[in-house]
Parts: C-alpha cells; structure tokens; sequence
C-alpha cells in the first residue's frame, strides 16, 4: 500500500461510482479477480479525460474491458477507442461487455501481442492508456511514442508495485526483480525523455501522467 490505508478507505467512500453498468461489472471482476483499475485512479481518469476530451484513444490491455467502458462513458460520442488484449479467455468477456455496455460502435478490440500489434500501426491517437504487462512498459514505448500525437497524453498504471520500486534490488523477492528494473528504468526514461513532460502519482498503485510536448528528443 502507497498511501495509508484507512486514508484509500475514506477516499474511495465519497466515490459515487460510475453507473448501474460499470459497477456491477467492476464487483464481477473483483470476485473473478481479473485486474482492473482501482477506485481511486477510475476517479482520476474520469477528470483526466473530460478535461482532455480525445477524440482518439489507444488503450494497451483490455482484460474484461472495464477501463475502455470508462473510458468510453467519461469522453464525447464521438470519441474511438482502440485497445489491445492477448488473453484469449477474457476476449470474448470484453466483447460481450462492450456490446451489454452499448459501447461496440465506440470500441474497436485488437487481438494479439501487443508488441507486434504496436509495430503494424500507423494511426496515431491524443490519449494512450498503458494497463498491461508492467514488465513490457519499457518494451512498448517507443511505439507508444511513435503513436502518441503532440499536444497527447499518455498515462500508465500501476508503475510503483505496491511500493517496490522504493526498496533495495535485493529486498524485492527474486521473481519480482525483472519488473522492478524494468519499470525503473522505464520511470527513468518517461522522466528524462525531453518530448515529455511526466508526473509520478501514487494515486492507486501509481500512476505515471506524461504530456507530449510540442518539441523535444530522446537524450538519455
């Protein structure tokens, strides 16, 4: 936990959710623990996005489609998304809810590895939501990059892994130390890669917001 506990608590109880829809959904996913977002960054993507208002969005991890619902309920009509999922089980989960969502016009589900769907793309998106493997971050941005518009924003969840990051390489259990350099690294870069402006929040279990500036290199 980043952020005390009791303090998430008292949070996420002024939260009035996000409609009949996505909150059964969010409870069922919950009891079938598939990972979704928390609470707490559902309430700052609903702000993120009104102020932004995309017209295009790439989402790079579907699951069971929660994030792309809300996504799709918290921007204008005629806003696309296009999100990307490999797990062949939770595919049709995540089409069938974007049909029950009534939001199968607004969302456009890719299947694959994400990596090789990236590199065939060629259309470019003003807002890009990064839930996928955390371990592939890292992996994933320079076509990120190459997709995401200037003026665009790019948000990535779950960059602080319950704290991890903070302790000693030796202090994170073996099977962990893979991401946690990974997603060190790929801080590093989002903080030092001069196209970007990025803040670090331990909304959740982090998130990182980036900016796409007008101009600005990679020089690391």
């Amino acid at each position: 936990m980043i952020v005390d506990e009791r303090m998430v608590t008292y949070i996420n109880s002024l939260d009035t959710g996000s409609g009949e829809f996505l909150d059964r959904l969010e409870l069922q996913a919950r009891k079938d623990r598939v990972p979704i977002i928390r609470r707490e960054m559902q309430s700052f993507l609903k702000v993120l996005l009104q102020i932004k208002r995309p017209a295009r969005i790439l989402e790079v991890g579907t699951a069971v489609g929660f994030s792309a619902l809300l996504m799709a309920k918290y921007t204008p009509e005629d806003t696309r998304i296009v999100t990307i999922e490999k797990y062949e089980k939770r595919i049709p989960i995540a089409k069938e809810n974007f049909r029950a969502g009534g939001m199968e016009h607004r969302i456009t589900l890719l299947e694959g590895d994400a990596l090789e769907i990236l590199k065939g793309m060629n259309d470019t998106f003003d807002f890009i939501f990064m839930d996928a493997a955390k371990g592939q971050y890292i992996h994933f941005y320079p076509e990120v990059m190459r997709l995401l518009e200037q003026g665009g924003v790019l948000v990535s969840d779950n960059v602080l892994q319950e704290g991890d990051l903070i302790e000693s390489h030796f202090a994170v259990e073996r099977r962990n130390r893979t991401i946690y350099k990974r997603m060190r690294d790929y801080l590093y870069i989002l903080k030092h890669d001069e196209r970007l402006e990025t803040s670090i929040l331990s909304v959740g279990d982090g998130a990182a917001v980036s900016f796409r500036k007008e101009t600005g290199t990679l020089e690391l």
